[in-house]
């Protein structure tokens, strides 16, 4: 019999577990904190669990961590991993550690199959899913690596106050194993950290945001890189499916349950292809007049085809622009926006009364910034053949919406 990983069950997952065993609630919640409270891996040392329960798990459960292939460590603090998922494939997740919080970021898929144009693990390719527990168990290892180290600075003792799904991977095209990470990750009994403070990036999957809506909304980012369909279609080929004015949409509705009041909007910020100030001024009049809730999703333009969202009527999104500067690699014939560029694009975005930020890079000695995680993937999607194609296209002269 193949034991159980405990690390991805749960609490009412690890209740069902042990009443399979005969066993009741309370022991189920005991065991929990145990595993992520207490970070103990051994049965034999949860000291107030009945023997008779301790013997049942040690021929059917078992706790176990990935493997560490190897550890990076930043002059300014950040530490990567790399993980090894077995069968070739290897994850990275990233410790950033700052005066006021202390952020992990983790991977839910080995590779990514979105493709993105900017994203070195888009161009690495995609082999899998990871399960619940490889994805918790990222956490737990550092969590729990890190304590020991005398790191934690919070009064309940933890290390990471702040989880963002944001590695390797497209975390709602594995839906079904991140919401019960989720949900360990925000139990009181397991890890306790607010939704306010887990956050799922997305590069725009609009059925799984509706139905992470229902099922456990936790913050919300959205991958956006562009003010239409047209550029966002070269830079998240997803977007050919769920183009602007549909994912705007969903993130209307995902607002009337999400912890926060407003929705992250992440901006790569690419040299000559979307950091022009007309592309900003677009940005403001996409969310300043954002689609109204019900919209046939097939409307159209004057001109045919899809209407641009700007042009479908709204009142505006509440938003944050995060503008992110662009850590460049060989294989995606893209170069990163010169900083004077970058301020005067967000310059345009905070005289309209968006708030906006200009992500200030952390691990980049160790490629551990945005973008840059790139694992060892058995790519089973000829990334390195259907990216191989021509440059974006730019209409460099935007006219500035009046």
């Amino acid at each position: 019999m193949t034991a159980t990983n405990l690390l991805g069950l749960d609490l009412e997952g690890l209740v069902a577990f042990c009443e399979g065993l005969g066993e009741k609630r309370f022991r189920a919640v005991q065991l929990f904190r145990w595993i992520h409270q207490r970070g103990v891996a051994d049965f034999a040392q949860m000291s107030d669990l009945a023997k008779s329960l301790r013997d049942k798990l040690a021929g059917v459960a078992e706790v176990t961590a990935l493997k560490v292939l190897s550890e990076q460590r930043s002059a300014d603090g950040t530490i990567k991993w790399l993980f090894d998922v077995g069968n070739g494939d290897a994850v990275e997740s990233v410790y950033i550690p700052e005066d006021d919080r202390a952020t992990l970021c983790i991977s839910s898929q080995a590779g990514c199959a979105v493709g993105c144009r900017f994203c070195s693990t888009g161009h690495q390719g995609f082999s899998r899913n990871l399960s619940t527990a490889e994805i918790v168990a990222q956490l737990w290892f550092v969590e729990h690596t890190l304590r020991a180290e005398g790191k934690s600075r919070e009064s309940s003792g933890r290390v990471i106050s702040n989880i963002v799904m944001m590695g390797m991977g497209e975390p709602l095209q594995n839906y079904g194993a991140l919401v019960p990470a989720l949900r360990i990750f925000l139990d009181d009994h397991g890890y306790g950290l607010s939704r306010r403070r887990v956050t799922v990036s997305t590069s725009g999957v609009v059925p799984m945001i509706d139905r992470l809506r229902e099922d456990c909304p936790a913050a919300l980012a959205v991958s956006l890189h562009a003010p239409d369909d047209a550029l966002r279609d070269q830079l998240v080929p997803l977007n050919k499916k769920y183009p602007i004015a549909e994912l705007l949409e969903s993130c209307r509705r995902y607002l009337e349950r999400a912890p926060r009041d407003f929705i992250t909007f992440e901006y790569c910020m690419l040299d000559g292809v979307n950091d022009a100030p007309e592309q900003a001024a677009q940005l403001v009049k996409l969310l300043k007049g954002t689609p109204t809730p019900g919209r046939p999703k097939s409307a159209s333009s004057p001109l045919g085809g899809r209407a641009p969202a700007s042009d479908l009527g709204g009142s505006g999104i509440p938003c944050k622009l995060n503008l992110i500067p662009f850590n460049p690699f060989p294989q995606s014939g893209l170069k990163k926006s010169p900083r004077e560029r970058v301020m005067a694009f967000a310059e345009v975005l905070i005289q309209a009364g968006i708030v906006t930020t200009v992500r200030k890079t952390r691990g980049d000695d160790i490629d551990a910034a945005c973008g840059q995680l790139a694992g060892e993937v058995q790519d089973r999607t000829r990334a390195e053949q259907r990216m191989t194609r021509a440059p974006v296209v730019v209409h460099r002269r935007v006219r500035a919406p009046e």
